[in-house]
This record gives structure tokens, sequence and C-alpha cells, in this order.
């Protein structure tokens, strides 16, 4: 199947405050809705989100916030009693949020589990009305997006592979940047959650796959980014230097990158509170050499920048922030960093 012109639609309309005063906006997607029209009505959509994280939480607040109705589902009763104490409608298993869901958006952490959302005991793919839409958001290997798409759609249901890019707080803004593949109806019938979700989203194709390798490719890079500003910052600690200046200098020159930027100030602080954590680096760029093995393809740098996530990980900083890595840099030569580090 021939690969759809790569279409982004953009929105720079402010604050998420002022999102809320307008209220529900339409996604653009650049494709026809294959229903006529153009997909509102007004009923608010029935949304279910599974997986009540630090990102999943903030999507559905988003979601809410954009006048959908909203049920949450979590393997945490605390996530899902917080998220129904805040006026969402809570439920006990994913099965039971999907049940009268036009929309399943899934924020869950990798495809195993993407997959036992789906077909698992309790999962949505049986209680999804038909015609209704999976949105999954999980950065997983593509083939695997493949095969499940395939096998959901064989139910007359939809699959969108709808990978997400932007941290929590945006999640909770509804400014994410969302990388997404899939069939136009698949599209079309995700439009009220898209629409209150990102800021940013990515049209990149007509079939799921190709927006999970998108993500695998930004997370290649920003693996090695990362790994590769916190060697540079602990090399400059090593030298004597002021690291607060360094930050002031590489931020104002060429070798700047935006995980130097957004990173390294926690280094400076010595806080290693996890924004994203070291081990959803361990996964991805592991991911990423599975699909490079498998294609013979070589990627040495993303293969070093893994090992120094590995170390991080087996030093018990799994959870910790993936700046963490420059702590294992610290450690292994005797380097001090900000906050007793070395």
């Amino acid at each position: 199947m021939a690969a759809l012109p790569i279409v982004a639609r953009a929105w720079d309309d402010g604050a998420a405050s002022d999102r809320a005063r307008r209220g529900p906006r339409t996604v653009r997607t650049g494709r026809d809705d294959p229903q006529g029209g153009n997909g509102m009505s007004d009923t608010p959509a029935r949304v279910a989100v599974i997986g009540l994280g630090s990102m999943g939480y903030g999507m559905a607040q988003a979601l809410r916030r954009g006048g959908l109705d909203v049920a949450g589902s979590d393997v945490s009763a605390d996530s899902v009693a917080r998220f129904s104490a805040e006026g969402g409608r809570g439920a006990g298993s994913p099965a039971e949020a999907a049940a009268d869901a036009a929309i399943v958006v899934c924020v869950v952490v990798n495809a195993a589990q993407t997959e036992a959302v789906l077909f698992g005991p309790d999962g949505v793919a049986a209680a999804m009305p038909e015609g209704a839409v999976f949105v999954s958001c999980a950065t997983m290997d593509p083939e695997i997006a493949r095969r499940l798409a395939a096998r959901l759609e064989a139910t007359g249901r939809h699959y969108l592979d709808a990978p997400i890019s932007g941290g929590a707080q945006r999640a909770a803004q509804g400014e994410l940047t969302i990388l997404a593949s899939g069939s136009a109806a698949a599209f079309a019938a995700a439009k009220p959650a898209l629409d209150a979700m990102a800021a940013k989203l990515y049209e990149l194709g007509d079939a799921a796959g190709q927006g999970a390798a998108f993500k695998m490719i930004n997370q290649l890079l920003a693996g090695v980014h990362i790994a590769a500003a916190s060697e540079a910052m602990t090399f400059a600690a090593r030298q004597g230097l002021d690291l607060r200046k360094v930050y002031e200098v590489i931020t104002a020159s060429a070798g700047n990158s935006w995980m130097f930027e957004n990173r390294m100030p926690h280094v400076l602080d010595g806080d290693y509170a996890p924004r994203s954590a070291v081990d959803i680096f361990v996964k991805d760029l592991g991911i990423v050499q599975d699909m490079a093995r498998s294609q013979k393809f070589p990627v040495p740098v993303a293969a070093a920048a893994l090992q120094m996530f590995l170390m991080a990980a087996g030093a018990g900083m799994g959870r910790d922030d993936d700046a963490s890595v420059a702590r294992i840099y610290a450690q292994v030569t005797g380097t001090a960093l900000p906050g007793g580090t070395g």
C-alpha cells in the first residue's frame, strides 16, 4: 500500500486555558471524513483512556477539558479514584471503560502491555463497539504495530498507530506531538480525541507501523543526544569548568541540542527525580537494536548510548531521570557533579 504524503497540522492557540475557553476544536487531518460532515455532534464523544500514568492522566485531563466524556482505567486503583474525584468516570477494567467508547486511547509502556489491553482478560477489543477506534500511543517495533492492527481491524474496529512526544506537562495541556498512521476511517473516528490532545498531528501514512517507525527514529536521536549531553557535561566537570557557564555557552553555540538544553538543568541542580526514566531508553534503544539487527543495518552510536543507559539501570537508576547517565560517567571517573554525585 502506497504511503500517503506526510501532513502536519499545528495550532498556534496559546495556552491551554485559552483552548478551554474556546471549547472543543476539530482536528484537520487533510482527509475526507468517510461518513461525510465534520465528525462533530451535539453529544460529546465517549472516550476511554487506558493507563493513567504521568502521560495518560494528563491526556485524560486534556480530553475532559476538550468537552469529551472520558472514562479512565489503570492498574492503580488510586489513580482511578483520583480521576473520578476530579470529575472523570472511573472504570474497574479496560473492558468496562471501553464498553461504550467511540475512541479508546491506550497509554501504556510497551507492546506487550498494549496487546494485553487489547486481547487479554478484560481486554478492550471485544468490548469496543464496532466502528470504534483504538489509538495506540506506546512506543513499539513497527512490525508489532502492524500485527496488532491487523488483528483488531479483522473484528470491525479501527486501529490508529499514534505514538506521542512531549512529556507529561504538554500532555496535560493538550499540546502533544502525535506521530500517527492508519486508515482514513481510523483518523476520522479519532478526530475528537486527536483534537483535544495534540498541538501538532503528523499524518505519516495510511497503515499502522509507519507512526511507530518515525517514533523509533526520534527515540534513536533522543537517546544518543541525552548520552552525549551527559558525557559532555561530566567531561566539563572533570576539566574544573563552571557547569552553569558551560550550560550558558553551549546552549548559545552549535553544539547545543534540545536534549542538552532540556536535561542538563537536572544535572546542574543535582535533581534526578524522574521526568523521563532511564528504563524508557533501555527499552526504546533496545527496540532500535532489534530493528537494526533484523535488517542488518549498523547503528554503533545508538548501541553505545544503549550501553550507558544499561549501566545506569544496572546501578539502580532505572526509575530515575534519564539524565542519570551523567551520574554513571561521574561514578566511573570519580568526577564530582552538583548534588555530590561522583
